[in-house]
């Protein structure tokens, strides 16, 4: 019986074992142990993917200083253009979220017909090309057509974002087959590419001479590194410590107890009766069956949407704009880095701490109802930033939190709970269901992800233009 708030644990020490030598499993005994993850090579491989997953987005959106400059310097100045620079970040999100909804139905739909190796390095080579198209553009004269640079870089974003969201479901999938420090590896590889690309762009920044050859810069580092996660995921089924959790489950020996069975306890006997006869193995070509699935997580996919909601409508279409109280002091920290720090270094550093934390603390455990209550406690984050110095202001004049150590707390508070909260559901998902459905269920908690960042996105046009 679990203990509501207990730390959850991991118990992958008692998995199986094959000869990699031999081709059937060995005959003195019927229980083996799994290979170990020697030198942490395969923790480090999902670690390196969790941040290509979410690299896209990540380069897109902190490439802020790139896209008003681009925007600003048309020909053409109408009121029109100045919107276009006001809401790009929150025309950003929906362009990246929306589309990625329908990209993990997709993916769900065809997790037992296409194998995951096909839809993982697909996706991969669609988004290194569309990179490729974004790194020339920066080069590209556009003042004489901004608004089809705008609808030419939506469109990257809409195919990027949603190649990005079919890698990072497929992904997820299969590291559902893993013990769970792998889940949170690659959870957590995806707060450190946030980081990474802030990082990146205020180096970028200070080195560089001009925006456009910052920007270059910035996405050439981009190009390289996605071909890095391709070379690196064709090494993963090389390596025996995956391709042993990577085989068929059919292929598999019995064994006494897996890393999925302290958590399914006597419910595993009806979720697999309404599976049937029929097994999940890739190779069946059949839709997995979604009610047992919705029926173990709907707690934590509310928990992964709500959290994701709330953190989306906030960053970076708020928190971005917020401005140093002290802008017009001509120094260079209060107008050309006080946002690239505050907002989006600060945050994904905070956001890339509470996922690393899961991988010592997991409380709340995967039952507890005290989890769903923490998730909705951060809606209070809202206000907050609303009433910081975001400008422009239209409707609300009135800002409170006058002080610019104000936002660096609130964004901190917000990345912490946003890397926290939102890691837990997502490696507790495919954990608590039998193992014939974690692949399945990684999917589906990437669903109720997008879901959230797609919502959250939609509604984050609606605050802005409310402030």
């Amino acid at each position: 019986m679990e203990i509501p708030g207990a730390p959850f644990q991991d118990p992958g020490s008692q998995a199986e074992e094959e000869d990699p030598l031999i081709a059937k499993p060995l005959v003195r005994s019927r229980f083996h142990q799994a290979p170990p993850d020697t030198f942490n090579a395969v923790y480090l491989i999902f670690f390196i993917l969790g941040i290509g997953s979410l690299l896209p987005w990540n380069f897109f959106c902190t490439a802020k200083h790139y896209w008003l400059y681009k925007l600003s310097n048309a020909t053409d100045q109408s009121p029109r253009q100045d919107d276009l620079g006001s809401y790009f970040e929150s025309y950003l999100s929906i362009a990246s979220t929306v589309p990625s909804v329908l990209c993990l139905v997709m993916n769900y739909l065809l997790v037992n017909k296409i194998s995951a190796k096909v839809r993982v390095l697909s996706s991969l080579f669609v988004m290194l090309f569309i990179f490729c198209v974004t790194t020339a553009l920066v080069k590209v004269d556009t003042s004489s057509w901004p608004y089809e640079f705008f609808g030419l870089t939506m469109v990257c974003v809409v195919i990027v974002c949603g190649a990005s969201n079919v890698f990072l479901g497929s992904v997820f999938g299969e590291v559902g087959r893993f013990p769970m420090r792998n889940a949170q590896a690659l959870i957590s590889g995806q707060a450190m590419g946030g980081t990474i690309s802030a990082v990146a762009s205020v180096v970028d920044l200070a080195a560089a001479g001009t925006i456009s050859d910052s920007a270059l810069a910035y996405f050439i580092t981009a190009d390289i590194f996605l071909v890095i996660c391709i070379v690196i995921y064709l090494l993963l089924p090389r390596i025996t410590y995956s391709s042993y959790y990577l085989k068929s489950l059919n292929e598999r020996p019995q064994h006494t107890g897996g890393e999925n069975d302290s958590l399914i306890g006597n419910d595993t006997g009806s979720i697999n009766a309404s599976v049937g006869s029929a097994s999940l193995s890739s190779d069946t070509g059949t839709v997995p069956p979604l009610r047992p699935i919705l029926k173990k997580t709907a707690p934590l996919g509310f928990s992964a949407f709500y959290t994701f909601f709330i953190s989306i409508i906030i960053f970076p279409s708020i928190s971005s704009n917020i401005e140093s109280v002290t802008k017009d002091s001509g120094s260079e920290w209060t107008s050309k880095y006080f946002v690239p720090l505050t907002s989006f270094l600060l945050y994904n550093f905070a956001d890339w701490t509470g996922r690393q934390t899961t991988a010592w603390i997991q409380i709340p455990g995967p039952k507890s109802t005290f989890l769903p209550v923490l998730v909705v406690l951060r809606t209070f984050l809202l206000p907050l930033f609303i009433f910081c110095n975001y400008q422009p202001r239209g409707h609300l004049r009135t800002v409170f939190f006058d002080r610019d150590f104000y936002p660096a707390i609130f964004i901190s508070v917000l990345g912490l709970t946003n890397g926290y909260l939102g890691t837990l559901p997502m490696i507790y998902g495919p954990k608590v269901v039998p193992k014939e459905l974690s692949e399945p269920t990684g999917v589906v908690m990437s669903f109720f992800l997008s879901l959230g960042l797609a919502l959250g996105s939609a509604c984050s046009v609606l605050v802005v233009h409310l402030i």
